[in-house]
């Protein structure tokens, strides 16, 4: 079409309504430089909005990054409107829902529940409720990522859904289960909380919620490896099945036996856990997550492993390649014990599994210390010590803690997963014990091996079959969802919000279609969910409270404090509609020492004084009335839905005022959210921030998690090994029950985008 300035003013004036601090003549200059007068395409405009307005985003300007935001959104109108043949105008740029939503139905785009469960008048309702304008709280990256990533195109790639249709979709498809005389209402407050970025579903969810080629919507996986070559091979191929359907995978191998055990009786033949770990290698590099990129997997091993050495070397660069595992993730499970004995620069001593429980009848990973000086792993692990017959290897367990340490500042990693903290908090503790956690530490459930019993053939009406069966062991499921603390503080809403997300999180459990049938079971046994947070910074920086100190400990301490109180609420609520979970009987919660635990004041020799009449009373009625899900509340990663409601990622500090994000041919600028002259002052970037600052506010936080948080350590690569050493101290001392990456400038980490939720 020809070049006409009228239209170009226009549609500045557009994109700038109801910003401030922006420029029009700026943008417009940028605009006709970047466009060819005599011949020009509307799409071609639109870039050259987008592309302007990008280039004019600083720390002094950041708004210009929603300008661009709405020149995208632009471009997605006027796609989906040519691709479903609707006329598209400014001030209704969404076509009508209902002929869509039954369009993609019957194309195989979109689920058949939607116009099973909902009428068309229904449908119709709803679509009434879709409110365009909040399409402009995106930023750009947030739009981008969401459209790139999330919003369902048709089988050519086409844009044919919009950001509010895929949040009212996922609502749609959340709530379907639910009784018809609430599910309209539920579907509603399920919008609200989403289309207003109050909150985000975790990716799985995002992606594949409603869409009829999507795969399931768990975030993440735990499995357990049964000492045995069936267990082993079994474990492999369900990792390699939940990998292709786009989970994260953690998996505890503390019970298989080391290298140089016996088999049957052969001495000297066990070649130990590193092949199977580098099996697990090969699966996360050749069953890669929906074709988009390889799978995630993360194996976990005791600290008083006999293979833990070997173990520790897992991804360096350097030594013999035939011990090295590149494309896994590693996080080694530490023992009260053994900090004590690299404080006490004590020796340490490794066992193998196998050889423990052939002569004791029972494994060293099966416990753990009650409290701390005393209790039941300290108790065996001397007898395993005294025993003369037993094969050990003995070292300085600082010797350990400096190859743990060496290997997180080369690869990040391992993880640090302190088995002792997590099980003296696990509310199910009744029925199991926690020996690890996934790809991004902060899921902790309990957990036990799948073993084969019997391997038969049956003949039946002629017919031959082998049948297998199978005890089910504890298959970890994640379920993931998070608040966008900077949106809901402010408008204060945490009392409207958390009882829906909690709901939402329970019918993922119903509605979730998991190939794994041990997942299934543990899944509806534990009904396990994790509610989240990110935006912390976010919050900080808009309340003005500095990072590194006293004020953000105590706020970090009653902030989630006030999450917990209201997620065990909503799911108390929920048990009373719905039931409890059927492990209730004899947990935590049903006893109460859930909340005694956490929630009594005690006098210095011990004895309870007092618990605060609100925790009383919720106590009270959970005993009462039970609890929906065993476990409820998991700080996650949150990287992608972070970015794409336009907030800080998870509990993280932010790593710079302004970053950048890398594209083909240009970089994105990206400035911290909500960055003014009245911010910046409270946004310390992660690398400048003291470490025991942030330990303190995990451990202020952690009283309130009944699981844990994926918590990050920022350190130089020239960190002393002294400072270092004393972070890993303060962090299992403050009581914190994970530790994720050990961040470094000079690290590029690649995560897990299912557990990024």
């Amino acid at each position: 079409m020809a070049y006409e300035p009228e239209r170009i003013t226009a549609y500045a004036n557009r994109v700038l309504s109801g910003l401030t601090n922006v420029n029009r003549e700026r943008l417009v200059r940028g605009v006709l430089s970047k466009i060819q007068r005599e011949s020009i395409s509307a799409e071609d405009i639109t870039q050259a909005f987008i592309m302007s307005a990008l280039e004019l985003v600083s720390r002094e300007e950041p708004e210009w990054k929603y300008a661009a935001a709405r020149a995208l959104l632009t471009s997605l109108y006027k796609k989906a409107a040519v691709n479903r043949r609707y006329k598209s105008y400014t001030d209704r740029p969404y076509g009508a829902f209902y002929p869509m939503v039954a369009d993609m139905v019957q194309r195989g785009l979109y689920r058949e529940e939607l116009t099973q469960a909902y009428t068309k008048e229904q449908i119709e309702e709803l679509g009434a409720v879709i409110d365009p304008s909040r399409d402009l709280l995106f930023d750009y990256i947030g739009l981008l990522t969401l459209a790139e990533r999330y919003l369902t195109g048709d089988f050519d790639g086409k844009t044919v859904e919009l950001p509010q249709e895929r949040y009212m979709v996922i609502a749609m498809f959340l709530m379907h289960t639910e009784p018809e005389d609430k599910r309209m209402e539920l579907v509603k407050e399920a919008y609200w909380a989403m289309s207003n970025l109050y909150m985000t579903a975790a990716t799985p969810t995002m992606s594949n919620a409603g869409k009829a080629t999507g795969g399931q919507l768990s975030s993440c996986f735990i499995d357990t490896v049964d000492d045995s070559l069936e267990g082993i091979f079994d474990s492999n191929t369900d990792v390699a099945r939940l990998s292709k359907m786009g989970g994260g995978i953690g998996v505890y191998l503390g019970k298989v036996r080391a290298r140089g055990s016996d088999i049957r009786g052969h001495k000297n033949t066990s070649s130990g856990v590193i092949p199977w770990i580098r099996q697990l290698n090969n699966t996360a590099v050749s069953v890669d997550q929906l074709g988009t990129r390889k799978g995630a997997i993360s194996v976990y091993l005791d600290v008083f492993h006999k293979d833990i050495l070997a173990f520790l070397d897992l991804k360096l660069n350097n030594g013999d390649e035939r011990l090295r595992a590149h494309d896994i993730f590693h996080g080694v499970c530490i023992p009260d014990l053994f900090m004590e004995a690299v404080e006490a620069r004590a020796d340490w001593t490794l066992f193998c599994p196998h050889e423990v429980r052939s002569l004791f009848g029972w494994g060293l990973e099966d416990f753990y210390d009650e409290s701390v000086g005393s209790g039941s792993f300290r108790e065996k692990y001397a007898e395993a010590v005294a025993h003369p017959l037993l094969p050990r290897i003995t070292v300085p367990a600082i010797d350990i803690m400096k190859r743990i340490m060496k290997s997180q500042l080369e690869t990040g990693t391992p993880y640090m997963f302190y088995r002792d903290t997590v099980n003296r908090a696990n509310p199910n503790s009744h029925r199991g014990m926690i020996y690890s956690s996934n790809l991004c530490t902060e899921i902790m459930q309990n957990q036990s091996p799948t073993v084969t019993e019997s391997e038969e053939l049956v003949t039946k009406d002629g017919q031959t079959r082998i049948v297998i069966t199978k005890i089910p062991g504890d298959f970890v499921v994640c379920n993931l969802n998070s608040i966008n603390l900077a949106r809901a503080i402010p408008d204060d809403i945490l009392e409207r919000l958390i009882p829906i997300q909690v709901r939402m999180l329970d019918n993922v459990i119903d509605i979730n279609n998991i190939e794994i049938l041990q997942a299934q079971h543990t899944n509806q046994q534990y009904r396990a969910v994790g509610l989240g947070t990110f935006g912390l910074h976010h919050l900080l920086a808009l309340k003005g409270i500095r990072w590194e100190s006293d004020e953000a400990v105590a706020y970090n301490d009653e902030l989630y404090e006030r999450i917990n109180y209201l997620a065990i609420k909503a799911s108390a609520e929920l048990a009373k509609e719905k039931g409890a979970y059927p492990a209730f009987e004899g947990s935590d919660w049903q006893t109460g020492n859930y909340f005694m635990k956490r929630y009594t004041e005690e006098s210095d020799d011990g004895e309870v004084l007092s618990m605060d009449g609100m925790w009383h009373d919720l106590m009270l009625e959970v005993r009462g009335g039970g609890i929906r899900n065993g476990y409820l509340i998991a700080v996650a990663p949150n990287g992608s839905t972070s970015i794409i409601a336009g907030s800080t990622a998870s509990i993280d500090p932010i790593y710079e005022q302004l970053s950048y994000e890398e594209k083909t041919t240009y970089k994105i600028a990206n400035p911290a959210p909500d960055l003014s002259p009245k911010t910046i002052w409270f946004y310390k970037t992660a690398f400048t921030i003291d470490q025991h600052w942030s330990i303190k506010a995990a451990a202020a936080r952690q009283r309130h998690i009944d699981q844990a948080q994926s918590f990050n350590l920022y350190v130089t690569p020239d960190i002393k090994a002294s400072a270092f050493l004393a972070l890993h101290i303060d962090a299992w001392k403050s009581g914190v029950k994970s530790t994720y990456y050990v961040r470094s400038r000079a690290l590029t980490i690649e995560e897990c985008e299912s557990c990024a939720s």
